[in-house]
């Protein structure tokens, strides 16, 4: 059965003519948008009343550690930046099994879909030994609840024995990984249309994967096509690790085992300087930018405003839940604004600059042409907020009142590939008072296996 969305109050339509439309109607068949436009002739459909709400493109989700969820607000590191904060955090992760990370997926997915996200990337990089299904547990979890989403095969094969930052407990032979990333693109990859799973390789950071293992899986990853993600440029520390054990920034490193191009995205990149920008730009290399996770750990600013007069691709991402400590895309759209207006001026970035950064942009990142924004033939992928809510009360710009006042509040409606997945601002597929409880049972057994009080 077809889905109409009736006489939306507003569209914003984030099309190639950024059109925003009022008193619409979307046609929604099978998994993609029929048409838009006024009085549309539904047939056979099921109609959802959109004339007190405001519809926009679901949001693209291009960060993300979804197993953090389990750590989330530990008392005792609330006050560290990144490596004091993963050393503290690296051995209690190291307890962590294939029903704790699908335990953590549930409620980190089920937060993104409840504030409008529609595809989400995740990066899991933590394999404690012996656990080899993790990022099957989360793509279990991703299809219960029906987000569109590309799950990223972390890794990490450089532990403190050898000079990393991980300690051993959590790192992985080198062809154990390379090994299970072929099972997973052999498995579960889907490069079609619509796809509601791709696999990219991820080796973790600089300072907890080998050069050897940076070769050669962007090497695996272009051998079968899917893309390849990773921490860059995102601290300080970071920067001087690189520079102290292969002589080189982080960037410079990247380009020289062959990490830059259309189909590599970095985390963060705070501290590029301009001839790095340029590089970027020329390249085509992509950046996910995780405002609210960049100033709990203080790790800086990344230059948004100058990436985008570059011509960078630029996506948005919620970054770790430990680092959030939330997996609220609305929340992350309002600190995106105010933190580039604090750190590079006033009109440095615009509600609409931010809206097309957590869309379009996202999907480009993620080098995908059917999400990102609402048109005939593209994804069905879209959410709707309720303009007559006491959130938007007195707003007349319905995009800077989404971006700007919206954060506390859940969605109305998400659909995801033409499916309603959540509706009243509540999950369709499970009762999340059961997810809450898988959540919290799994950190405290997480938490008690750590000896921690």
């Amino acid at each position: 059965m077809a889905l109409l969305i009736k006489n939306a109050a507003f569209i914003a339509t984030m099309d190639d003519d950024r059109r925003e439309l009022r008193h619409q109607d979307i046609l929604i068949e099978g998994p993609a948008i029929a048409a838009i436009g006024p009085n549309l002739d539904p047939g056979i459909a099921e109609v959802v009343d959109a004339s007190r709400c405001w519809v926009f493109p679901g949001l693209v989700n291009t960060h993300h550690h979804l197993y953090q969820v389990l750590t989330r607000c530990v008392a005792d590191i609330q006050e560290a930046e990144l490596f004091p904060w993963l050393k503290y955090l690296y051995p209690i992760w190291a307890g962590l099994t294939a029903d704790a990370v699908y335990a953590a997926a549930l409620v980190g997915i089920g937060e993104l879909l409840k504030s409008g996200c529609t595809t989400a990337v995740d990066h899991h990089y933590v394999f404690p030994q012996g656990e080899t299904r993790l990022i099957d547990a989360e793509i279990a979890a991703a299809k219960k609840l029906g987000i569109r989403f590309h799950p990223c095969r972390g890794s990490m094969s450089l532990g403190e024995d050898d000079g990393g930052l991980p300690p051993n407990t959590v790192i992985q032979r080198e062809e154990e990984i390379l090994e299970d990333c072929q099972r997973l693109i052999d498995t579960y990859h889907d490069a079609e249309d619509y796809s509601m799973c791709r696999i990219a390789l991820a080796p973790c950071s600089p300072f907890s994967v080998t050069r050897s293992l940076l070769e050669r899986s962007v090497e695996l990853a272009r051998r079968h096509g899917v893309l390849c993600h990773t921490h860059l440029a995102e601290t300080r520390d970071e920067t001087e690790f690189c520079q102290q054990q292969v002589g080189m920034r982080p960037l410079e490193y990247m380009k020289d085992v062959g990490w830059l191009g259309k189909d590599i995205w970095f985390a963060h990149g705070i501290h590029f300087n301009d001839e790095e920008l340029d590089e970027l730009a020329a390249t085509g290399t992509g950046v996910a930018h995780c405002p609210v996770s960049n100033q709990k750990l203080s790790s800086g600013t990344a230059r948004v405003p100058a990436m985008l007069q570059r011509g960078i691709p630029v996506g948005l991402a919620v970054d770790g839940s430990a680092s959030n400590d939330g997996s609220n895309m609305l929340a992350e759209l309002k600190a995106a604004l105010l933190i580039a207006k604090l750190t590079w001026g006033i009109d440095s970035l615009s509600a609409r600059d931010v809206l097309a950064i957590a869309t379009r942009g996202g999907a480009s990142l993620l080098g995908r042409q059917d999400i990102g924004s609402l048109a005939p033939g593209k994804a069905a992928d879209m959410f709707l907020v309720r303009a007559d809510s006491i959130d938007y009360a007195g707003c007349n710009d319905p995009i800077t009142a989404l971006v700007t006042c919206g954060s506390s509040e859940t969605v109305d409606t998400t659909i995801v590939n033409g499916r309603v997945v959540v509706r009243d601002g509540n999950l369709l597929s499970i009762e999340e008072g059961e997810i809450a409880r898988m959540g919290n049972a799994a950190a405290q057994e997480l938490i008690a296996k750590a000896g921690i009080a």
